[in-house]
Parts: structure tokens; C-alpha cells; sequence
């Protein structure tokens, strides 16, 4: 059979591969321990699943509207007026199947075959599929982790154009735990009002989980009110995962092109998934902050791990739930039967010898790291940490 041709221009997520792959040896009676996936282990909040169960009872069962329901747009648009101060009526604000689909409707909606868009690396691993399968003109934009890998103010300069029509990036950062400050993203605004065509994706799905105290959006400057996407979600701050829904709030003829594109893909999101976002975003937020704070005693539980191991460098993730050690140490080294040439031998023998799933980091553009997640319990985290301090001692 012959395919379409754009089915080249989107690859497995690494993340999902090696996931799969864990579980296949799992299946075969290995005892893998899984860092590759980003899923907080604990459950939806009760109050929030008797929502679902109410809202089955009360009828919410048929189709909604493209947009979502009039009243949960509403309920985001009270949660970014109290959480970020900022100002998005209902008519500005798309629900979708997940903030993946809120990005690719974005996306779809404003870069053409050829157009140019740029990304700081690391990213998430979406950002470019998107862009690839929009036919982006990618133009990538190394972070480092001397600069705890956040862009500064002077390499956007030197990286946007005239021909930039699109820039995205998250903030806390999906791999690096990355945030940034308001003066940061005060100079990256200054930046952006020289290049008035570039509409900006501020991916915030994070928010909650942030250790500084205190989430900053690059919405809140008033020279970018009209061309700034705000793009968030239920997954991450509300253990939701499998509830598949995120939504995005941006100017309005935006979102009318995104409500268009939504409306052919998939219509309406999940009726049940909305009723019960409803009460996450109004009701007790007193789960979530719980979960930060288990976050944070993990985060600094595997910083301290992983600091401890020579040759690993690590960074002081302020926000989301992952590490993103940088292992250049490691390259060229071998325990005599795996021999580490890059990123992905080197998570591949975490994997066969350590038997701990994680994620090469070149599947987030930052070749020489790797990524693990720390959104599991504290038991499975210290045998992890203990496996990879004895896997990576045998590499001489």
C-alpha cells in the first residue's frame, strides 16, 4: 500500500518508545523501573471524579460544543484572571482533546509549508513533530546547561527574523525543569515587539507544579497581548492524565481558526472530562499543592542522588517533575560489553543493565543529556537511583 508522504515527517515519540520498550521486558520478568514517562503516579483528586460521576448522572453525556462548554471556559478564563492576572474572555479560549491538540491547532492555524519557526532546545519532543508536519522551516536554538537551559534575551535577537512566524517554548520546561523569571521574560518581550510577525506559544502545562512559588507568563506584557497563545492543561497540575483534556486561550481570530480546524479533527472534547474540569479549577486546589510539595521532596531526593555520581552534571529544575543530567562524561566508555558512543547507548544501557527506563536527550534536541522523571514514588526512585550509581560505576 502506499502511504502518504507525510507520514515521513512524524517519527514514534522517544518518550513512548522507550516506555514500550520497558514494558516489553517487564513482560519478560525484568523488573524495569520506569522514569521515561511524565505521568504523575498519584490519583485524580476525589472531588474532581465526583464531578465525572455527577455529571454522568445529570445528563452531561451527548456532544459539546467544538469549543467546549460555554461554563468551563468561563471557569479557565476565572482561573487565569486569579492565577496569572490575566484577561481572556470565553470568546478567547478553545477546550481540546489534550494540550497536545490545543498546540497542533494552533500550529496548523498559523505556520504554512515553509514558513520559519523557531525553538529553543531542549524541548518537548512535539513542538518539532508539529512543526515538521506543518512543513516548518525549523531553525533550533541551543540552550545550555551552564544557562540552566534557558534562553537569554540577546541569542533571541540573534535568532529571530523578519521571516519568523512562530515561536514556542514552555515555561516550567518539559525536559529541563526550567523557569522563567519575569525579568527574563520581560527581556525576551522587548525582543519580540522588533519582530511583530512571530506569534508565540507559551506552553504553562507546568503551572502548578513550580517550586520558586510564583508561575510568570510572557502573557502578561501588553506589547504581545495580540499575538501570544497561552496553551495549558488538566494532566499535569491535576493528576488527569487519561482525561485527555487541555485548552488554549490566545486573540480572538485565532482561536476561531483553531475552533475551525477542531471542528473537522475531532469536534468537542470529552463532555464528562469538561464537567469535571469544572470543579479542578474552581473548587479545592488543596491536592495540588500537596502534590508539589511530594514533587519537590523528590526532586531534591534525586538531585542529591545524582550529584553524587561521578560524571553526571545536573541542573536546579525550579518547576515540572523531571532531571535532565547532561552525561558527556560517559561518551566513549564501556563495561566491556556496551560501549557508550551517545545519548541513546547510554540510556539503552541504563535500560538493559540498570533496568530503569529513561529518555535519551537528543529526542529533545540536546544531544550528550538524558531525561528521567521523578513523578514516582520515593521507594522506586531510591532503588533507581541506587541501580544507576552501580551501572554507571562498571564504565571505565
Amino acid at each position: 500500500m502506499q502511504l502518504a508522504h507525510r507520514l515521513d515527517l512524524v517519527v514514534e515519540p522517544q518518550t513512548i518508545k522507550m516506555a514500550k520498550l520497558g514494558r516489553e521486558l517487564r513482560a519478560q520478568g525484568i523488573d524495569i523501573i520506569d522514569l521515561s514517562l511524565g505521568e504523575p503516579d498519584f490519583q485524580t483528586p476525589v472531588h474532581i471524579c465526583n464531578a465525572a460521576t455527577d455529571a454522568m448522572a445529570e445528563g452531561y453525556t451527548k456532544y459539546t460544543p467544538v469549543a467546549g462548554y460555554p461554563e468551563l471556559r468561563e471557569a479557565i478564563s476565572t482561573k487565569l484572571k486569579r492565577d496569572n492576572n490575566l484577561d481572556y474572555p470565553a470568546d478567547q479560549i478553545i477546550v481540546s482533546t489534550g494540550a497536545k491538540q490545543s498546540l497542533a491547532n494552533v500550529i496548523l492555524s498559523v505556520v504554512d509549508p515553509g514558513a520559519e519557526v523557531v525553538i529553543p532546545t531542549p524541548y518537548w519532543v512535539t513542538y518539532s513533530a508539529l512543526a515538521q508536519l506543518a512543513e516548518a522551516d525549523i531553525k533550533y536554538i541551543p540552550c545550555s546547561i551552564d544557562n540552566d537551559y534557558k534562553l537569554s534575551a540577546a541569542q533571541l535577537d540573534e535568532h529571530l527574523s523578519e521571516k519568523t512566524r512562530l515561536f514556542l517554548f514552555s515555561s516550567p520546561c518539559n525536559p529541563s525543569g526550567s523557569v522563567y523569571s519575569k525579568d527574563e521574560l520581560a527581556a525576551m518581550a522587548e525582543v519580540f515587539e522588533r519582530y511583530p510577525n512571530c506569534v508565540i506559544i507559551s506552553d504553562e502545562i507546568y503551572e502548578y507544579i513550580n517550586y520558586t512559588g510564583q508561575h510568570e507568563s510572557i502573557a502578561q506584557f501588553d506589547s504581545l497581548r495580540d499575538r501570544v497563545v497561552v496553551v495549558n492543561g488538566m494532566s499535569k497540575g491535576f493528576a488527569m492524565t487519561g482525561w485527555r483534556l487541555g485548552y488554549a486561550a490566545g486573540p480572538k481570530e485565532l482561536i476561531q481558526a483553531c475552533d475551525k480546524f477542531q471542528g473537522q479533527f475531532t469536534s468537542g472534547a470529552n463532555s464528562i472530562a469538561q464537567r469535571a474540569a469544572i470543579a479542578a479549577l474552581t473548587e479545592d486546589m488543596t491536592p495540588t499543592h500537596e502534590m508539589t510539595k511530594a514533587f519537590r521532596a523528590r526532586r531534591d531526593f534525586v538531585l542529591a542522588s545524582l550529584s553524587s555520581i561521578e560524571g553526571i552534571k545536573v541542573n536546579n529544575p525550579q518547576g515540572a517533575f523531571y532531571a535532565f543530567p547532561d552525561i558527556s562524561y560517559f561518551i566513549g566508555k564501556t563495561d566491556g560489553e556496551m560501549t557508550i558512543n551517545n545519548d541513546e547507548d547510554f540510556c539503552m544501557y541504563l535500560l538493559h543493565k540498570g533496568h530503569i527506563s529513561s529518555v535519551m536527550g537528543s529526542a529533545f534536541g540536546a544531544p550528550g543529556c538524558f531525561r528521567i522523571s521523578f513523578a514516582t514514588s520515593m521507594e522506586k526512585l531510591e532503588a533507581a537511583m541506587q541501580r544507576m550509581k552501580d551501572a554507571l560505576g562498571k564504565l571505565k
